[in-house]
């Protein structure tokens, strides 16, 4: 494992990565417009034509990039859990998906780093939950028409 003060070169590196523009815009989205209610969500806009494709891919790609740095010893996982806290809320929102979207693709180790650091912590139920309840309030605002679209 690195020391930590390269680790938390690494963490400051993703963060800035975080803030450049066209992710930035496809992760409010993906947290604020993007509300699957199926499997069939998920792999229509994962996989399907069109613009939601492209930021689908950069978030969900970025998130299990960022999470691979921990799950192969780059940075441990309680500083990236210190510092980040979206990785759960995306876990959380594909959850009910993802058995059937890796079966659908073929694709068993979709999104496995993600997973395997969300879930790895002692009160990983917990926070999964809540940052579940959270997608589901952002869905409720976005069905009543009170959720702004394109942020920047």
């Amino acid at each position: 494992m690195s020391d930590s003060v390269t680790a938390a070169g690494l963490l400051l590196k993703l963060y800035e990565l975080r803030t450049e523009p066209t992710l930035r815009q496809a992760r409010a989205w993906f947290a604020f417009e993007f509300h699957p209610s199926s499997s069939r969500d998920v792999l229509s806009t994962w996989l399907g034509p069109g613009h939601e494709s492209a930021p689908y891919r950069m978030v969900t790609s970025y998130w299990d990039m960022a999470a691979s740095f921990v799950t192969q010893g780059a940075i441990p996982a309680e500083m990236f859990n210190a510092a980040n806290t979206e990785h759960f809320a995306l876990y959380a929102k594909l959850r009910p998906y993802l058995t059937e979207v890796r079966a659908a693709t073929r694709y068993p180790d979709y999104l496995s780093h993600v997973e395997q650091l969300v879930t790895a912590p002692a009160d990983a139920v917990d926070r999964i939950d809540l940052f579940d309840r959270y997608m589901q309030r952002q869905r409720a605002l976005a069905l009543e028409g009170k959720q702004r679209k394109n942020f920047n």
